[in-house]
């Protein structure tokens, strides 16, 4: 009994865990960010070749 009130007392896996979900968090924003910022990104690099294609010799 000791050991499982010793074990509700520590609190340093609480961290590891609160970390965990703050890196997941910050993940699911960067993925989500990134990819409305590739769809712009992508018409910029069609101009681009464009403009490189079409310029004359």
């Amino acid at each position: 009994m000791k050991t499982f009130v010793r074990f509700l007392n520590v609190k340093s896996g609480a961290t590891a865990v609160e970390y965990g979900l703050l890196a997941s968090l910050i993940s699911v924003g960067m993925i989500v960010g990134l990819g409305g910022f590739s769809d712009s990104l992508l018409v910029v690099l069609d101009k681009i070749t464009t403009a490189i294609t079409t310029a004359p010799n």
